[in-house]
């Protein structure tokens, strides 16, 4: 419930302060006076967007507060301080346009304000009726009427339809492939034909380089071989295998005069040992050398030159070529196997329009089920509302185009406002007024759920009607003033009227005066009771305040109320 409503700086509100309570709270005014005003208010605590030229002229911001009970549905919720006693949802607007938004005194988002004011207040502006002109906003009514089971539905019906207008949007794309795919695997295969012929891989790519690097050099490596060889074992004469071999005879000849020659001797032996082993396989790599090393050299370095081109065209390192190669056989393989995907993808495509033929199926069901009932209770209503004679129905029927978010149905609201004309289309044949009574007869079908805009959850929220009851008069106006109330009962409803046969029905009233002697001029709101609810219903009658027959119906309308 909103306790408390304060508004500074906004247009021509200086300052304003409204302690609400529940059941019906009325406000009244001249036409002019700035009752939209607090309709603007209410607006921004809901995250609504401010106007250019809100604040009032010369004041350096304007701010508007409303002070909630705290719902059990915020219990736990991090924005709310442990321990608060009230929600206070806050919004500060500067002169540029510039806004700040605040929860229990914390700077919050707008989004927040978004979040949590729609859920704490459902706003009925002076033209919300024109929402029931539109089929879409008559489906949400009826399925609003029918309760949780349809809004589970309208879940199932949402996945159901993104999913099946997905796997639509697929088998398109892969439909459309059509030339290009012949032409991108004419590609793949010329590509694979490439690299397959090659066969690259990293390891042999090593060896290449290394092998080119030997065979550059091959004459200097033989020579340098050769010499090795002549040093440690020539043919022809002694080297150091020999000296080494003389060397360890002579020590081992008188080793046994002293033991510490022993050691050496077999140092000796062992170098003997190690020279021969050196030599023979110097010997073997100069042999080793064939006299074709030219013709090794070109083949290695053709081979080189296929390893090069494939890395200019498919990455610049042999592994980056062989993952190129394993993209392109994926990509064939897939492209090969497209008619499996098509196939698999109409059949997945079948089964997922059975699927939502399902759903549709009982979204349908419950709909037509529910059309008469909600027709039978609007009609009920409309008869407390001065239209007894009027005859109403819904009508569901197959949606044009097909299935939609919303499922297969088309809702119409058709009327019959008096008797002996056809029934026709609720936008067509119904005039402002009766537009407004069929409204409240549905918010009153609902118990007070947002049927026709507002919020889910809405039941327990502050219920604002802002001029519904434009085009109504005389003892129509009574009547729907007999309803609003009604409406107001066991929940908190504040109505901005400008009728006296509303505003007599109401628990607290509040009236808003301009005065215009002031530059800029300034607007106040005031709490009315006794003399002065009297006097405010005179007024609105259109007497002067001492007209004895207008003071004698007002109290007439604060009787019968």
């Amino acid at each position: 419930m909103l306790e408390e409503l304060r508004v500074e700086n906004l247009l021509l509100m200086e300052r304003a302060e409204l302690r609400l309570g529940p059941g019906l709270n009325v406000l009244t005014g001249e036409t002019g006076a700035g009752k939209t005003l607090l309709a603007h208010a209410l607006d921004l605590l809901l995250g609504g967007k401010a106007r250019s030229g809100i604040v009032r002229a010369g004041a350096g911001e304007a701010y508007v507060e409303g002070i909630f009970g705290i719902p059990d549905w915020l219990a736990g919720d991090e924005r709310i301080p442990d321990g608060a006693q009230e929600l206070v949802l806050a919004r500060r607007v500067w002169p540029d346009g510039r806004t700040r938004a605040y929860v229990c005194g914390r700077s919050a988002t707008v989004a927040d304000l978004k979040q949590l004011g729609t859920r704490l207040l459902s706003f009925y502006g002076q033209h919300e009726h024109r929402k029931l002109m539109v089929t879409a906003a008559q489906l949400e009514a009826l399925d609003s009427f029918c309760g949780p089971a349809v809004a589970d539905l309208r879940v199932a019906m949402r996945t159901a339809h993104e999913h099946v207008r997905g796997l639509e949007t697929r088998l398109a794309e892969v439909a459309d492939a059509g030339g290009a795919r012949e032409r991108e695997l004419d590609l793949l295969a010329f590509e694979l034909q490439e690299i397959d012929e090659v066969a690259p891989s990293v390891e042999e790519e090593e060896q290449l380089l290394a092998d080119r690097e030997r065979l550059r050099h091959a004459e200097a490596l033989r020579v340098a071989a050769a010499g090795g060889v002549e040093a440690l074992a020539p043919d022809e004469g002694s080297g150091a295998v020999a000296a080494f071999a003389s060397a360890a005879g002579a020590i081992e000849a008188v080793a046994e005069f002293d033991p510490a020659l022993a050691g050496l001797t077999s140092r000796l032996a062992a170098l003997r040992y190690e020279a021969e082993d050196v030599a023979a396989e110097l010997r073997a790599y100069r042999d080793g050398f064939e006299s074709d090393s030219p013709a090794q050299l070109e083949s290695v370095e053709e081979r080189l030159g296929a390893y090069a081109r494939l890395m200019r065209k498919y990455g610049g390192s042999v592994a980056e070529v062989l993952a190129h190669g394993e993209r392109c056989r994926a990509r064939h393989a897939e492209l090969l196997d497209s008619s499996v995907t098509v196939e698999g993808l109409t059949a997945e495509l079948e089964l997922a329009t059975d699927a939502r033929e399902a759903v549709g199926t009982q979204l349908h069901d419950a709909r037509v089920d529910a059309a008469p009932r909600l027709a039978a209770a609007v009609l009920e209503r409309l008869s407390e509302l001065a239209m007894g004679d009027a005859r109403f129905e819904v009508d569901v029927s197959d949606r044009e185009g097909g299935y939609g978010l919303r499922g297969r149905d088309a809702v119409e609201f058709v009327i019959a406002p008096n008797p002996g004309l056809p029934l026709g289309p609720l936008a067509q044949v119904a005039s402002g007024g009766e537009m407004s009574r069929v409204m409240l007869a549905l918010l009153s079908v609902a118990h007070g759920d947002a049927v026709v805009g507002g919020a889910d959850g809405a039941g327990d929220a502050l219920l604002v009607f802002d001029e519904v009851d434009a085009g109504i008069g005389g003892h129509t106006a009574k009547a729907v003033g007999a309803h609003l109330r009604s409406l107001a009962s066991g929940r908190q409803l504040l109505c901005i009227t400008h009728l006296p046969q509303v505003a007599a029905l109401g628990e607290r009233h509040f009236t808003i005066v301009k005065d215009g002697s002031q530059s800029p001029a300034v607007t106040t709101v005031t709490s009315l009771n006794g003399d002065g609810v009297l006097g405010e219903l005179v007024r609105m009658l259109g007497a002067d305040v001492d007209d004895r027959a207008a003071r004698g119906h007002a109290k007439e309308l604060l009787k019968a109320a």
